[in-house]
């Protein structure tokens, strides 16, 4: 089962017998409030149009907790993600696609929250509503009630002690841009800088101009070339579980299993005790 889906192959399920439900979690990192500009409001872009059948979800109010020392999108209770995904409709013997507005980050984090939680056929619209060449709708669907109930596993999540052990037994990926796990520049977190012994590997460069992802076999090389293998596990992190999602995505991609630091650098950095690496090397 691939972890992506074209607008092409998207187009023709949604016309075949067993259409996916479509989830649309619009939403985006701003420093609106910082700067006094207007948040970006995802509900407002939904209703304006969106994929006809989609049901909006709320990344900030379904797909995590309240912020706080578990980082700025701590895991949600499962108890209520599971009854958001089943008011949208969410089956565990229905294919699900989400989508957002075209960066990838808020989709993947729905879909590796399905996934671990054992949904077997979540799917991300690979280049999300940009790629849709079809009609949009204003119609807010009213979808019968899902059965999907949360089941997480064993495996594909990691704490601050895992991710700091990991960083020193396999590859721990830091997917924020550069300049923030160089401690260059913090806009958001108490202080720059990264986890010791982790690999800088901007999520963005998993894409193309067009937001898609790169073809599997050339992620599989950018992987392998931060320091990837089969011999050693995989574990991401970012700022607040959210980008780090979508570098377990393009890793899926290339197929390669990757858990994921759900409380990342929000977390980590908020304990002044735990130690913060700068510049360019893992260290």
């Amino acid at each position: 089962m691939t972890a992506i889906i074209t607008a092409t192959e998207l187009a023709a399920d949604l016309a075949g017998e067993r259409p996916p439900v479509l989830l649309d979690v619009r939403w985006q990192l701003t420093m609106a409030k910082a700067a006094g500009a207007p948040a970006f409001d995802g509900r407002a872009e939904y209703t304006a149009g969106h994929l006809p059948g989609a049901v909006f979800v709320d990344l900030d109010r379904e797909l995590a907790s309240t912020p706080g020392d578990s980082g700025r999108h701590p895991l949600p209770d499962l108890e209520e993600f599971g009854a958001a995904m089943r008011r949208a409709g969410v089956s565990a013997g229905r294919p699900v696609v989400v989508y957002d507005g075209g960066q990838g980050w808020a989709a993947a984090r729905a879909w590796w929250l399905l996934r671990w939680t054992g949904h077997p056929d979540a799917r991300v619209l690979d280049g999300g509503l940009p790629a849709w060449q079809g009609t949009l709708s204003t119609e807010v669907p009213d979808p019968a009630e899902g059965d999907f109930e949360p089941a997480p596993a064993a495996a594909g999540l990691l704490d601050a002690d895992g991710a700091a052990a990991l960083a020193r037994s396999g590859v721990l990926l830091d997917a924020r841009a550069g300049e923030r796990y160089r401690g260059e520049v913090e806009p958001i977190d108490r202080v720059g800088g990264h986890i010791p012994g982790a690999v800088s590997a901007p999520t963005n460069e998993n894409v193309g101009p067009d937001g898609r992802f790169l073809p599997a076999a050339d992620l599989r090389d950018r992987f392998k070339a931060l320091g990837v293998s089969e011999e050693a596990p995989v574990g991401v992190y970012c700022g607040s579980g959210v980008s780090g999602a979508h570098e377990v995505l393009a890793l899926a991609v290339a197929d390669i299993e990757a858990a994921l630091y759900v409380g990342s650098w929000s977390e980590w950095s908020s304990d002044p005790s735990r130690p913060v690496a700068v510049g360019p090397d893992p260290q």
